[in-house]
């Protein structure tokens, strides 16, 4: 790698990846949607703009030859169209200006939800078929989009391509899931879900981060991960619960003193997602049924192919991840 770029490199993700490659002398340019100073003083090439936009992002791509696609609507509400536009349009508009430029190598952030079908997953591998009916729009995007970035990938070996999928992203700088479960545990908002036995993967976001570089090598290198997906975390899954009671123990948050069973929490989402789709269709529910299967359900994964091809491990463990959040 000599000259890469990060979609969404000012997001949580990406401005970790973005660092990374700085420290080991990789030019980065990083394409979103505002401007980041912090960036820019580290060296970093800033363009604002639109992955919506092709003839940007194809323009963005001169002289490229990896890119990071890290940019992505996220979240579990939301209109289909919009995360259409960002996710999958988006993404044919990387695609398209990778071939156009020549960029060697496509890196996609894909999530372990474009498997997730509302069952228990325990020790899954990248053998698990896409889930055919996800529950939330940003899953059912994100399919259609890591289709299209391994489709892509050209059996030449001109233009490399492979997906990455961290379970659960949380570390310093977390604008999404740590900040939402502690101020939801404050406002005595979250209750636990089903049985409360189900087991996650976790994901602490440097590991994420290299596990994204590590993946570059290698499509700059054997090739062995193009065309492929991988499951990244922190190799060794979570009780959720448990996890979340020690993240609010360490985090001065009181307790979860209410448990309800899985069965009343999803038909409690359905409820809530009809009545705000007629009546508050811009307000998020409090409970949706993907949201009810994702707390209420196991979906951890095996990263043994991560480690075989890409020489990915956690490099830094859980402790010491808890540690670094409770410093910022």
């Amino acid at each position: 790698m000599i000259k890469s770029l990060v979609t969404g490199g000012g997001g949580f993700v990406g401005s970790y990846i973005v660092k990374q490659l700085l420290e080991q002398g990789v030019h980065c340019t990083v394409l979103g949607r505002n401007e980041y100073p912090e960036l820019s003083k580290l060296g970093v090439t800033c363009l604002r703009g639109d992955i919506c936009d092709a003839a940007f992002v194809s323009d963005s791509m001169k002289g490229v030859d990896t890119v990071f696609h890290v940019a992505a609507l996220a979240g579990i509400w939301g209109k289909r169209e919009d995360y259409y536009k960002v996710n999958v349009k988006g993404t044919e508009n990387v695609i398209t200006a990778c071939i156009k430029n020549k960029v060697s190598s496509l890196i996609y952030t894909s999530t372990p939800s474009v498997v997730f079908n509302g069952a228990d997953i325990v020790n899954g591998d990248e053998t698990l078929p896409y889930a055919k009916h996800p529950l939330c729009h940003y899953a059912k995007s994100k399919v259609v989009a890591e289709k299209l970035v391994l489709n892509s990938n050209n059996k030449d070996n001109r233009f490399r391509t492979c997906a990455i999928r961290p379970h659960l992203v949380w570390g310093p700088g977390d604008p999404h899931l740590i900040p939402r479960l502690l101020e939801r545990g404050r406002l005595g908002q979250l209750k636990k879900i089903g049985n409360c036995k189900n087991l996650v993967d976790i994901s602490y976001v440097e590991n994420v981060a290299e596990a994204h570089i590590l993946a570059a090598m290698n499509l700059e290198g054997s090739g062995s991960a193009a065309g492929q997906a991988y499951f990244i975390s922190q190799g060794e899954p979570v009780n959720l619960w448990q996890w979340i009671d020690e993240l609010f123990r360490q985090m001065d948050v009181p307790p979860i003193k209410t448990a309800v069973p899985f069965s009343l929490a999803y038909c409690a989402g359905a409820i809530l997602e009809t009545l705000h789709h007629i009546f508050a269709p811009q307000k998020e529910p409090k409970m949706t049924r993907f949201l009810a299967e994702q707390l209420a359900k196991s979906h951890c994964f095996s990263i043994a192919k991560a480690t075989k091809d890409l020489g990915y491990k956690a490099r830094i463990s859980t402790n010491a991840g808890m540690k670094k959040l409770r410093q910022c």
